[in-house]
């Protein structure tokens, strides 16, 4: 598989081309569909590019965004990513997209993750693009290493669009896009900041067990087009 690599000075270049390419990606798929779908990552590091994107000129009221994963937290914890797309993505111009959250209030994660299953089959798929993250473990969306529900999730058979994963590394249960949903997208990019990062995307392309770096999942079977500065 093609791993693209894009380098930047700084974050701000990287959020500007990278929200350029994701708003190619949805008028290509508005043009041709009529309509568009996006996955986004959380954390610290997309919100740059998430507040760049935001301000492209779209029809915004035929693109649906959901997330990549998120922590099975309220929308109003600090540490919910769908909070974080609500309050850099989704405003202005971007306030007209249909948002598709992960976390629906259920009692449990698994409540949660057949309520996200019934919900995304009603979302234009396959996903103009997925946008992801990766951690210093080498995880990718919540595919974390040693994770409860791991194999499931990088089952390349399973038809599951949504999976639950609770892992040592992760401080409450997530709920994760699977690998097969993710491989379906149009296109595929991973945004990744710092030295430390790149070292490690370094170390997955070297090749080894997916379950010991999941991130290699993605990189041995789609074409990735690699997003990263200092």
């Amino acid at each position: 598989m093609r791993v693209s690599l894009h380098s930047f000075a700084d974050g701000a270049a990287l959020a500007a081309s990278l929200a350029a390419l994701v708003a190619n990606r949805l008028d290509i798929a508005i043009a041709t569909r009529g309509a568009a779908s996006l996955a986004v990552s959380g954390g610290r590091t997309p919100v740059r590019f998430l507040e760049a994107l935001a301000t492209k000129h779209l029809s915004w009221d035929r693109v649906t965004v959901t997330l990549v994963d998120d922590r099975w937290v309220p929308a109003s914890s600090g540490r919910s990513n769908e909070r974080l797309v609500r309050d850099h993505l989704l405003q202005g111009r971007a306030a007209a997209a249909r948002f598709v959250p992960l976390v629906h209030g259920g009692a449990t994660p698994e409540d949660d993750r057949d309520a996200a299953e019934s919900a995304l089959a009603r979302i234009p798929w396959p996903l103009a693009i997925a946008v992801l993250g990766m951690g210093d473990d080498g995880h990718t969306a919540s595919f974390f290493p040693g994770g409860d529900r791991l194999d499931a999730c990088l089952d390349p058979g399973s038809k599951r669009k949504v999976e639950t994963l609770r892992a040592p590394a992760a401080d409450e249960p997530r709920l994760t896009l699977t690998l097969p949903a993710l491989l379906a997208s149009c296109a595929i990019a991973l945004h990744i900041e710092g030295a430390s990062k790149s070292a490690v995307l370094e170390r997955a392309r070297a090749g080894g067990p997916e379950a010991d770096m999941p991130i290699r999942a993605v990189l041995e079977r789609a074409d990735v087009d690699v997003f990263r500065c200092p």
